[in-house]
């Protein structure tokens, strides 16, 4: 692993053995009788003593099946379940890497990503298992079948004395890989410490502690549902109650059911659009979160506001795959989140920012924009197997993150946009998002997204696609009138289209590149 990249972290974490930061067995043996996993799919609940001695039993099974553990890929092609949490800690304690595959991807893209972290297991959901046989990989099947995990976890026997061994802190534990929204995806390398500081993170500005509880419905091969939504409050011996995907009626009635006690709920924005759009949705009846914690994408303010009018606590955050967590609004009173909505707050503790102009490679002023570039115990020593994009995203020990934002006189961050959507209208920059987040404004608008396509006289303008509420009565003249209204000249799009959808990733963020590619 190449640490000289991390600078002091990088030095810091090699020098480290960590076996303190098995939370989970700590938890197993100050609360064992504790509910640390509520499995909704599979109607069961999992203490915190049940879930440990279940990690050292497929821990054992995955010693006895593989020829030896440490560094060996794992791969998990599964909705989300109790199993996954399972080979997930036993995967650490093992020293393999734990791999979860995006299920939702075409097949040609599953064998993809199988190629490229050459797993030595992979374990699957029944229907998902043709795609594995394809590529040849030995798996094990998440069903009833005598060859199926369950079986095989019962010739297992428990281990007397379950290995607890020391994981040194830069020792990969996990590989994300990317939704792909432009290219091929690429592994995120996570390691140990990378995954505790994210966690460590979360739980001190998101306020939680061993009474929270989240909602974990995205999925376990995202970044925000492994890491944000499961490991934040098992870190800290709270609980989580695991849905296998999100499905708007279903987790609205689950945040509002004060028999589950949910405290926290972490979302891609997109996700938080869909419940309002839902027939008689009433966000006064989710007011008693202690937090919504939103990212993936900008929030805009006009949104984040409907939810505070509520009596919600929408937080607005920011991170990615290659930094686990990032930054986010502190959590506060209604009145101090409402002061500055759009914001992305300031860096969490282990987490160093500096904005970077492009022009000239220095820091960018206060309000002027510039890249993010990120140090710090969160943040990935890398893609896996590819130093050619290491070459690129790193610079002199900091991750340059394609995320443009500006940072005000207190030191809280605005994030605007991804350097890639940015377009140059007559000489000037401008940035899709702030024009969607003008857009957002209107009561009828329920999703937008705007690109930057070719025009002889400007070299490239702004084109709005435009999704409006069934039933809504909205045309283009009455957009643009309004982006007139609130944006300078050059910003206002000169094509605006109503749409029936976007096209998204699996996480809710606009694949930007398909819409280019069908307004040409």
């Amino acid at each position: 692993m190449d640490t000289e990249r991390l600078g002091s972290s990088g030095a810091l974490a090699a020098s480290l053995s960590v076996p303190q930061l098995d939370f989970l067995a700590h938890f197993a043996s100050i609360t064992p009788h504790k509910v640390a996993i509520r499995d909704l799919a599979g109607a069961r609940d999992l203490t915190y003593a049940e879930l440990d001695a279940a990690a050292d039993k497929v821990a054992e099974l995955l010693r006895a099946t593989l020829s030896t553990t440490v560094g060996e890929r794992v791969a998990v092609i599964s909705r989300n379940r109790f199993e996954m949490v399972v080979l997930h800690f036993a995967c650490i304690r093992t020293g393999a890497i734990f791999v979860p595959v995006n299920w939702r991807l075409a097949a040609s893209e599953i064998e993809y990503i199988l190629a490229d972290c050459r797993p030595a297991l992979s374990v699957v959901e029944p229907e998902f298992e043709p795609v594995v046989a394809r590529s040849g990989v030995p798996r094990i099947c998440l069903d009833e079948s005598p060859s199926g995990l369950a079986s095989r976890l019962a010739a297992v026997a428990s281990p007397v004395s379950p290995c607890k061994v020391a994981v040194p802190a830069d020792r990969p534990i996990t590989l994300l890989y990317s939704s792909g929204t432009t290219g091929k995806p690429k592994g995120v390398i996570v390691t140990q410490i990378n995954a505790w500081a994210g966690s460590l993170n979360l739980a001190l500005d998101m306020h939680c502690g061993a009474e929270s509880v989240f909602l974990c419905d995205m999925p376990l091969f995202h970044t925000a549902g492994l890491f944000a939504a499961l490991r934040t409050p098992l870190s800290v011996g709270g609980a989580v109650v695991l849905s296998q995907k999100f499905d708007a009626e279903a987790t609205y009635a689950r945040l509002a059911d004060r028999s589950l006690g949910i405290t926290h709920y972490f979302s891609v924005t997109q996700m938080a659009m869909a419940l309002r759009r839902l027939p008689g949705f009433d966000g006064r009846r989710l007011a008693h979160l202690q937090a919504f914690i939103t990212g993936g994408a900008p929030n805009p303010a006009a949104h984040i506001l409907r939810w505070l009018d509520d009596g919600v606590r929408m937080i607005n955050a920011w991170g990615m795959s290659e930094i686990c967590s990032g930054s986010a609004q502190p959590l506060g009173s209604l009145e101090r989140l409402r002061c500055n909505p759009s914001s992305i707050g300031i860096p969490h503790l282990t987490l160093e920012v500096r904005l970077v102009d492009a022009a000239s490679g220095r820091d960018a002023d206060p309000g002027c924009p510039g890249e993010m570039w990120v140090r710090g115990l969160s943040v990935t020593p890398g893609y896996w197997q590819r130093p050619d994009l290491n070459e690129q995203a790193f610079r002199d020990g900091w991750f340059r993150t394609g995320d443009v934002a500006v940072r005000d006189s207190q030191g809280c961050y605005t994030l605007i946009d991804r350097i890639k959507d940015l377009f140059i209208s007559g000489g000037e920059n401008v940035y899709p998002a702030q024009i969607e987040a003008v857009i957002m404004e209107l009561p009828e608008v329920t999703d937008v997204a705007v690109i930057g396509v070719a025009d002889d006289k400007w070299g490239e303008v702004g084109a709005a696609l435009v999704v409006v509420a069934a039933g809504a009565r909205l045309d283009e003249t009455a957009i643009r009138d309004h982006c007139a209204a609130r944006l300078a000249r050059f910003k206002i799009p000169r094509h605006v289209k109503i749409v029936s959808d976007l096209p998204r990733t699996p996480t809710g963020k606009v694949q930007k590149h398909l819409l280019r590619v069908q307004w040409r």
